[in-house]
């Protein structure tokens, strides 16, 4: 693997770049914040930024933001979770200059003009609303807000009506310039570029507004109480989230999670839920087991949908799985094809240049390291047998374990 350049400017800004040897390209900015910084007032202004820095800027109007890599065959996109804004563009890497201007532009100078605001806030109404259509997600934010009761990390990304309701350009400026501060993001790149070229464009069009430090205020979510909720949602399916809180990006246990999860219900055809449940009965159509990483937490969980008679069959057989994942140890043959299995989809993945470099941003920007395909592998091929036992007996402790059924 190609070696990370790395730059941090005065400002404070950190610049990554990985050069590849390929026609497509790819840059963008990944801003410390989401919706776990908003305050209670806030919830849904970190993806209403998200949407919003689209829609105009000092120089230039919605339309010439939207053709601007359009026109070129590139794309521009953006995205916004509990703790990270992406804003970025894929483009042919004679665009990179292109790309990158108009990126700095987005960044420094949006002005968020009520006439577009208005639009705008109307169109996150129908994302949300498309999502109380989709039960499968709807879910999985009901079930975070469950197990992160009373704490930022159980916020709904998009937001609440209400609340987005408020939101005017004042409001808008304020949490962007707050959270848009130069030592608060990385400017990321991979192509086939040298990163003198990288940092020349930065440091001709990257000129925030202004610069100010940047203090998170993430409080820890604190233990709760377990659950077993069952919702009339008058679905035709039964939708099933079973989980517990887990562990943090930063806590040594989590490759031994992530290999323990993979075998209980992750991407394989082969996983034990998948075999059980679908192959062996017939019953479910979907089912996968889930870890997100947090940095100062985590969350595991199992879904799956099913007709409504065949809900209680399925929890059975689901506990049974746990159980043996808790009660007995896996052989060596056993957990050798676990941690194979996983390389192999690693490796399989990491031909995604853009999910590649971006998950390079994310642990840049939160741990301020760079782990390589051959150092993730290291780690997940130390996992032994009793720390995957331990972590199922942690995660999966039947007295620890929450429910929501929507039926």
């Amino acid at each position: 693997m190609t070696n990370l350049f790395q730059h941090t400017f005065p400002d404070g800004l950190r610049v990554i770049h990985l050069p590849v040897k390929s026609k497509v390209a790819y840059c963008g900015f990944l801003i410390n914040v989401g919706s776990r910084d908003e305050a209670d007032s806030e919830q849904g202004m970190a993806h209403f930024v998200e949407h919003m820095i689209f829609k105009g800027t000092t120089k230039r109007k919605s339309w010439h933001i939207l053709n601007r890599m359009e026109t070129v065959g590139g794309e521009l996109n953006a995205s916004t979770s509990k703790e990270e804004t992406f804003v970025y563009s894929v483009f042919l890497k004679e665009d990179f200059s292109r790309a990158g201007e108009l990126l700095c532009d987005l960044v420094c100078n949006s002005v968020f003009p009520i006439s577009e605001l208005e639009k705008e806030r109307d169109v996150i109404f129908d994302e949300i609303n498309s999502y109380r259509d989709n039960p499968p997600e709807l879910i999985y934010d009901d079930f975070e807000n469950i197990i992160f009761e009373n704490n930022q990390l159980g916020h709904n990304i998009l937001g609440e009506e209400k609340i987005l309701e408020t939101f005017d350009t004042q409001k808008t400026l304020d949490f962007y310039k707050r959270w848009y501060q130069p030592s608060n993001m990385i400017f990321f790149s991979m192509g086939d570029f040298d990163f003198k070229t990288v940092l020349k464009l930065i440091d001709k069009h990257y000129k925030p507004m202004q610069v100010k430090p940047v203090t998170h205020n993430r409080i820890s979510p604190h233990p709760v109480g377990t659950c077993d909720i069952r919702q009339d949602r008058n679905t035709y399916q039964g939708h099933v989230i079973i989980g517990n809180k887990a562990f943090s990006m930063n806590d040594e246990r989590r490759t031994a999670l992530a290999v323990m999860n993979n075998i209980l219900g992750g991407p394989g055809m082969n996983s034990r839920l998948n075999i059980a449940l679908r192959e062996k009965k017939g019953y479910v159509y979907n089912v996968e087991s889930n870890f997100s990483a947090y940095t100062d937490s985590g969350i595991f969980s199992i879904y799956f949908g099913t007709d409504k008679e065949n809900i209680d069959k399925c929890l059975t057989i689901v506990n049974k799985e746990i159980s043996k994942l808790r009660d007995s140890s896996l052989t060596s043959s056993q957990l050798n094809a676990a941690k194979k299995q996983l390389i192999g989809q690693i490796g399989i993945s990491s031909e995604n240049k853009e999910s590649m470099i971006m998950g390079a941003a994310k642990i840049m920007l939160h741990k301020n390291e760079y782990e390589t395909i051959e150092q993730t592998i290291r780690r997940i091929e130390a996992v032994s047998t009793s720390q995957i036992l331990d972590v199922a007996n942690m995660v999966l402790d039947k007295n620890e374990l929450s429910t929501l059924i929507y039926f």
